[in-house]
């Protein structure tokens, strides 16, 4: 095999169409860009999304972002700031009245940063596996 033989397959490759080439070419006269208007036009043209004056979608719809809705409503917690706690069951309520956690919290996760040496018990609330791991071996559970 040359370079100078390689050919593209049989088919591969089609003519372009000629528009505005006469009646028999089946594109002459207006070309197949239709009668009047914007778009029948050279260099008449829009940006995507324009509606024809009409507000367009995406400033139709409310801006919201990526700000989730749950936010306030979720809290983390360390390892260390529960080994500091006086009590030794732990649930949502023992963090809110130590100030860990905001009063607005429904769901807590406790997450492994920090040292845990004694023993406590954790109560509807979530744990991570290392959290967890740490926890029962200090002595403690998660519940």
């Amino acid at each position: 095999m040359q370079l100078n033989t390689i050919q593209p397959a049989e088919g591969a490759k089609h003519a372009k169409r000629r528009v505005g080439r006469g009646i028999g070419s089946g594109l002459g006269k207006t070309a197949g860009r239709g009668h009047k208007g914007q778009k029948s036009r050279a260099g008449g043209f829009h940006k995507v999304g324009f509606e024809g004056g009409q507000m367009p979608l995406q400033r139709r719809l409310p801006k919201r972002g990526f700000k989730s809705q749950a936010k306030p409503f979720k809290a983390e917690v360390r390892l260390g700031d529960l080994a500091a706690l006086p009590v030794d069951q732990i649930d949502v309520l023992a963090l809110k009245q130590a100030g860990l956690v905001s009063e607005l919290a429904r769901s807590v996760r406790v997450i492994k940063a920090g040292e845990l040496a004694k023993k406590i018990t954790l109560k509807g609330i979530v744990a991570t596996a290392g959290a967890k791991a740490a926890i029962e071996a200090a002595g403690g559970s998660v519940e």
